[in-house]
């Protein structure tokens, strides 16, 4: 007979001190770390433990004695419940004072290397519908809330199109309405989801691998392009085509509709083939160059990386090339360049601009967007950045006076910063969106170069995400 598990403690009275990762709030109970969910800092509570480990708890609150004056009120009803926007019940501006105090919380801990002071993080000028692109997921049985528990009413099989709940990889929040995208958004969302349920579609099952609809994925531009690509689970022309002539119908400013049928386990699209059903297979945004009145154009597909924050990745851009210092007569390495954005930003005050990227097809949309803006002194490279970033490739192309490094969320591998370290550029700019990893890659490099400037910037409101740039000068 399995043991009984024991019941978990509720905690009474407890104040939030901190914000903690992953949107999480931070108490200390008895010098035990506790890590909250649904609390901000301000707040008293009981909290409900929810894991227990050896050095610190999990837990939620569930009861609050005082409200922090730091709190506001949720725009989203789906707060709480969806796994996106954790922090919209905290002002916005203690939001940026926050992710601020994790820049420098980072550089310190982790980095130990003097610092110069830190510049204001700069916060979005839209905290609400900021990004251009979201992906909805069609599931057969949707997420039930506690409150729908709690009816008692029956709601059988409903379907859902929306958001996975967090760490449940088969379960779907049915979003009603969504603040992180302008519309039409909302709009193209529900009238697929009305005209499914109307026709029999069946809505997906991840867990049996069965069902027609799987994933929409809606991306906009600022010039006002609006891309919908619809991933089916199998091929049924006659229902196929029947849904995005609704769509193509319902929606004349659609300028791309697509579709793609996968019949994988899993989500992704990257190997897959990507169909025209109405327009182009791609949408088109606009940038203005660094320090130019020029319009950079970049060509965007069904799989490529944009920046999901048009009007903050500008900012960061800027911010990228300020810290260049770049010269004419500067040749310039873009480290994870990925499509190619920051190389074509910078490219007209540079000599040359060489970028290496992970991905082949992303080096594609790089060679492409610098063909489309007449920019001839680039040159991308595809392939595994420790490998690539050889002595060879430096003797083949020159050693670079300047490097802007963007890596993923993990950092840079120990070999690409060895690799830095002996080629010894000038100037280093690193923009990361992980502020631990890059402290750590910091703290490798201090070895030659000194934090000149740092400059967090907020592309993500109401998440705990920051970006961050560092200028590194070679001593």
């Amino acid at each position: 007979m399995r043991a009984k598990k024991k019941d978990l403690p509720i905690m009474e009275k407890v104040s939030i001190t901190e914000a903690a990762a992953e949107g999480k709030a931070l108490a200390r109970v008895e010098n035990m770390v506790v890590f909250v969910d649904n609390a901000v800092p301000g707040d008293v509570a009981d909290l409900q433990v929810t894991r227990k480990k050896s050095n610190y708890r999990e837990a939620h609150a569930i009861h609050f004695h005082v409200l922090s004056d730091k709190r506001t009120e949720p725009a989203c009803s789906h707060f709480g419940v969806c796994g996106g926007c954790k922090w919209q019940n905290m002002k916005y501006e203690q939001q940026l004072f926050y992710k601020q105090k994790q820049v420098k919380d980072n550089l310190e801990r982790l980095a130990k290397v003097p610092l110069p002071e830190i510049f204001q993080i700069l916060g979005s000028e839209n905290e609400y519908y900021y990004r251009n692109k979201l992906e909805y997921t069609f599931s057969h049985r949707g997420w039930m809330t506690e409150e729908e528990i709690k009816s008692g009413e029956n709601f059988g099989d409903r379907p859902a199109l929306g958001f996975h709940i967090p760490g449940m990889f088969d379960k779907i929040l049915d979003i009603k309405k969504c603040f992180l995208q302008p519309e039409p958004s909302n709009a193209v969302r529900d009238a697929v989801k009305k005209y499914a349920v109307e026709n029999d579609l069946e809505f997906f099952n991840t867990r049996d691998q069965t069902g027609f609809l799987r994933n929409i994925i809606i991306r906009n531009t600022s010039t006002g392009e609006l891309m919908v690509n619809v991933i089916f689970a199998k091929e049924d022309q006659e229902k196929r085509e029947g849904l995005l002539s609704f769509l193509s119908a319902s929606f004349p400013e659609i300028s791309s509709l697509l579709y793609v049928i996968n019949t994988k386990r899993n989500d992704t699209i990257n190997d897959l083939d990507v169909h025209s059903f109405k327009g182009p297979d791609f949408i088109m945004e606009e940038m203005t160059a660094f320090e130019s009145e020029t319009k950079l154009k970049f060509k965007i597909g069904a799989k490529s990386f944009f920046q999901t924050n048009t009007q903050q990745a500008y900012r960061l851009y800027k911010i990228a090339g300020e810290f260049a210092e770049l010269k004419s007569t500067d040749l310039v390495y873009d480290l994870y360049t990925g499509t190619g954005t920051i190389a074509c930003f910078v490219a007209g005050k540079a000599k040359k601009v060489v970028g290496i990227e992970y991905v082949p097809s992303a080096i594609e949309d790089a060679n492409e967007n610098a063909s489309l803006n007449n920019i001839t002194n680039t040159s991308f490279f595809a392939g595994d950045m420790k490998d690539v970033l050889s002595s060879d490739f430096v003797t083949e192309n020159g050693k670079p006076d300047v490097i802007i490094t963007d890596p993923p969320r993990a950092g840079m591998h120990e070999d690409v910063v060895k690799r830095i370290l002996e080629i010894e550029p000038r100037r280093i700019v690193y923009v990361s969106c992980n502020p631990a990893t890059q402290a750590r890659d910091i703290a490798w490099l201090s070895e030659k170069y000194d934090v000149e400037k740092v400059q967090p910037v907020d592309m993500f409101p109401h998440t705990h995400h920051v970006e961050n740039v560092v200028a590194l000068v070679r001593r």
